[in-house]
């Protein structure tokens, strides 16, 4: 017998002394926590510029300041779970999340809360790789995909009750309490991870390495660079700014200077050689771009539904509610067939199905009824749930236990700068596309027009005979240039919806570059 093969029987060998399934609702529960705590967020921000006395712009700062400190503690995860032990580490991200948290609700001034986002977001950064790897590494790898299922849940089925449980408590209570009600879920999630979880033998007998410093400080360097460029970069025009330029090279040299650094670094803080692994890559950049089309197809929908066809707040909400009873199917379907189909063709059909919504909803308009919007919802998060648990289970499927915790960091990481990436691309080019389809627009309103003439006349017809005939010529006049706007708004939609279907499709030659993963019982040699 090969040692490849004695090792990777000796990975199989261990199992965890608690049930599996108490492990997952365990770590479970920090991820949910996370999660919840980003979609609250979104909705209280106006709130807390209001009550500090901030601008709007200012206010994005919220959400900035944790992205930073929660990416470069992401990326770092699996370093820190070697050197520390993973549970040990893990215990101290929710117990400085948690503080994190009561530190935001007690902020008395704007500095104060930013500091303690950045605490909050340095706790919050290790409790997804770190869940999906304790998941992958207590269960066999038969009934990987059914943790993942459940994980999958707990990652979905936070973003969908976030949106009305922070607007419920914002408007009932306060804007802090969408950070108060971190603390009793992550005491929970403390009580059972130390009850429950265990570190796998490679963890308790690794090696301690001294800090890669000059890996953490380009990580944090390049990090915080593009994060601020995706955030305030439609505000300032892009690379129309001369700051926003040296920005881009000072990240873009800090990004090289990681990579060359981290690949030469005998104790590296991220081991980015594992990206050779051929199913690691391939997923890594197709969860990149689907990560892009959900969080680009997230922030559009509810912001078409609010400014273009004005529902209020909550009625936006329940139109995209149904997304979670998609993810319930997909789920279900998903943990059924892991161990049964090729997950290649799951993924294949996920992929389609979530191109599909996003050309479902390039179909809208002025006119559309609520139902409308469901159908592409549903599909959407049914399109999700199915190839998130696929793509995640085969993603580390060829690797070796020792190597899941650094991937899993590694793969996080990328989903989430996909979906920066994502929202950025999205409202740009909704903003440009507007923009264009408003000047082809205004052309086509000439007074050598016979509609626009019909028009015209109407209007003021109606408005002489409720108001001043002397203002009636110009209030028609507004009237009509109010609608060109909003019908640039709405074929702008339309545009960047295509698009996003378009990029979601770009995938498909990403999962046949992965190779199947042996499932029930087979072992893989590596």
């Amino acid at each position: 017998m090969s040692a490849a093969t004695s090792g990777s029987l000796a990975e199989r060998a261990w199992i965890p002394s608690s049930n599996p399934w108490l492990i997952a609702i365990a770590v479970m529960l920090g991820t949910f926590m996370e999660v919840l705590d980003t979609s609250i967020t979104n909705v209280a921000i106006p709130h807390i510029a209001g009550s500090m006395a901030i601008t709007p712009d200012d206010a994005t700062w919220v959400l900035t300041s944790y992205l930073i400190s929660n990416a470069v503690v992401l990326t770092a995860t699996g370093w820190f779970s070697r050197t520390f032990g993973r549970k040990r580490f893990l215990l101290t991200c929710i117990i400085v999340f948690a503080l994190g948290s009561l530190f935001c609700g007690l902020a008395p001034n704007f500095p104060i809360l930013i500091i303690s986002l950045l605490i909050q977001g340095a706790g919050g950064g290790a409790l997804q790789p770190s869940a999906q790897a304790i998941l992958l590494e207590s269960f066999p790898p038969e009934k990987r995909g059914q943790a993942m299922a459940m994980y999958t849940f707990g990652v979905i089925f936070a973003p969908v009750i976030g949106p009305t449980l922070g607007g419920w408590l914002t408007d009932s209570y306060s804007w802090r309490w969408v950070f108060y009600i971190n603390i009793p879920v992550a005491i929970c999630a403390f009580l059972m991870i130390e009850a429950f979880v265990e570190d796998p033998p490679y963890l308790r007998s690794s090696k301690k390495g001294k800090l890669d410093a000059v890996g953490f400080i380009l990580l944090a360097s390049w990090i915080a660079g593009l994060q601020i460029m995706l955030d305030k970069g439609q505000e300032v025009d892009w690379f129309g700014a001369v700051w926003m330029r040296w920005l881009a090279i000072f990240s873009i040299i800090c990004f090289l200077a990681f990579v060359a650094w981290e690949l030469t670094d005998g104790n590296p803080l991220v081991d980015l050689k594992v990206l050779a692994n051929r199913n690691f890559f391939s997923a890594t950049v197709m969860i990149t771009l689907i990560g892009a089309v959900l969080y680009g197809t997230t922030a559009l929908l509810p912001l078409y539904l609010q400014t273009v066809m004005n529902y209020p707040a909550l009625q936006s909400g329940l139109a995209v509610s149904p997304r979670g009873l998609g993810s319930i199917i997909g789920i279900l379907l998903a943990g059924q067939l892991i161990n049964v189909i090729d997950n290649r063709f799951m993924m294949v059909t996920a992929v389609l199905a979530l191109a599909l919504s996003s050309f479902y909803l390039s179909g809208i308009d002025l006119e559309i009824a609520e139902f409308t919007v469901t159908i592409p919802i549903i599909i959407n998060g049914f399109a999700t749930s199915l190839l998130f648990i696929p793509l995640t289970t085969n993603a580390v499927g060829t690797l070796r236990s020792e190597q899941i915790g650094n991937a899993t960091s590694i793969y996080n990481l990328m989903r989430n700068i996909g979906g920066a990436v994502g929202i950025s691309i999205s409202t740009t080019l909704l903003v440009r596309i507007s923009q264009q389809w408003q000047t082809t627009l205004v052309n086509r309103v000439t007074p050598t027009s016979a509609a626009f003439r019909s028009r015209l006349h109407t209007l003021q017809g109606v408005l002489q005979a409720h108001g001043p005939v002397t203002t009636a010529s110009q209030q028609a006049l507004g009237m009509i240039y109010n609608g060109v706007q909003q019908q640039a708004s709405v074929l702008s939609y339309v545009d960047v919806f295509r698009f996003l279907g378009i990029l979601c499709l770009l995938c498909l030659p990403l999962v046949l570059l992965i190779k199947p993963v042996k499932r029930a019982g087979k072992v893989a040699v590596h």
